[in-house]
């Protein structure tokens, strides 16, 4: 039999084996949480990128199969145009990104439809009123849009 004191012994190293492990679970867990938050962001930033790809893509195929099943000279033209005008918004878009990335921030979206610009900002700690000032003078001196017209979002 074993004596009193290895009992003890062997159940007083289970009790701390326990502790031990519930801290451990409890530390690991906070870490996980970080790194899904990095993820999530990541993953908005990059499915976002691909879905705008996409749909961009899709449009040109539009346009090409317009281009080249029409017999009509205008409608030929007008779709011409349009493939002329997607490519101007996506270099505008790209060069906005790369402007507002400069000032300091890591990841950047920006997506103009019409009047409306849309941009997403990867930040830390949301955004102060002095850096929206300063995205929003970026877009109004590039793009001569109002800025009523301009949404910002911080993306955490």
């Amino acid at each position: 039999m074993l004596s009193k004191r290895k009992k003890i012994f062997i159940l007083v190293s289970m009790v701390l084996l326990l502790l031990v492990t519930g801290y451990l679970n409890v530390a690991l867990n906070n870490n996980d949480k970080e790194l899904q938050t990095t993820t999530t962001t990541a993953n908005f930033f990059t499915t976002c990128r691909a879905d705008k790809i996409s749909s961009r893509n899709y449009q040109l195929e539009i346009y090409d199969s317009i281009i080249s099943a029409s017999a009509d000279a205008s409608e030929i033209q007008n779709a011409k145009n349009m493939k002329a005008d997607i490519a101007a918004k996506v270099e505008t878009e790209m060069i906005l990104e790369g402007k507002i990335q400069a000032s300091g921030y890591d990841d950047v979206i920006v997506t103009c439809s019409g009047d409306n610009v849309n941009v997403f900002v990867k930040t830390a700690n949301g955004l102060t009123s002095s850096e929206v000032a300063k995205i929003l003078s970026i877009l109004v001196s590039e793009l001569d849009v109002k800025a009523t017209n301009v949404k910002i979002t911080p993306v955490e």
